[in-house]
């Protein structure tokens, strides 16, 4: 890897960092976390946006307060709701080999962010209904679902929208431009 495309790895988790300790409190309260998410892959590109989220999750891992709520260490990763963090690494990784295969056109790249979070839904559910039922007790798909996802599905596609549509004038401004 060059210089610059360390520099960007960094800067892009430091940037799902930073948006992770922001919380809107709403009736559900959440957090920039995911639009951080979208905004490094639109802006950083598939490869060095993974990597962005790779070494956001290892900060967390080594107890760096960089999740929501300045919680960190591999207790909180493999908490009720870790597998929607490490879900992220999904999302980088669809929208990197969508990009290989189909290019990098616009609908191509929302499309992969849509599947991608798809798939982090499902992975971070299961991993939420495994450690709830050994904390708590069983639970079914459709509870998991609508305390975990239902509520972020809008939010979610709104942070998605916002971080394709600011990452687009940030490239069009030539600070910086995305690789593959």
């Amino acid at each position: 890897m060059k210089t610059t495309d360390l520099v960007y790895t960094a800067l892009g988790a430091v940037l799902i960092a930073v948006c992770s300790w922001v919380s809107i409190p709403l009736t559900v309260p959440f957090t920039l976390q995911t639009f951080a998410v979208f905004c490094v892959l639109e802006l950083l590109g598939g490869k060095r946006g993974t990597l962005s989220i790779i070494v956001y999750i290892l900060l967390a891992a080594i107890g760096a307060p960089v999740l929501s709520g300045f919680k960190g260490g591999i207790g909180a990763l493999l908490g009720m709701t870790g597998g929607y963090v490490l879900g992220f690494v999904f999302i980088g990784a669809i929208y990197r080999f969508s990009g290989m295969f189909f290019g990098n056109a616009l609908p191509v790249r929302a499309g992969a962010m849509i599947m991608g979070l798809a798939v982090c839904y499902a992975f971070g559910t299961a991993w939420f209904m495994t450690v709830y039922a050994r904390q708590t007790g069983p639970i079914g798909v459709g509870q998991a679902l609508l305390w975990c996802v239902i509520p972020f599905i809008i939010p979610d596609l709104l942070k998605m929208a916002l971080a394709v549509l600011l990452s687009s004038r940030i490239r069009k401004m030539g600070v910086l431009k995305a690789e593959s």
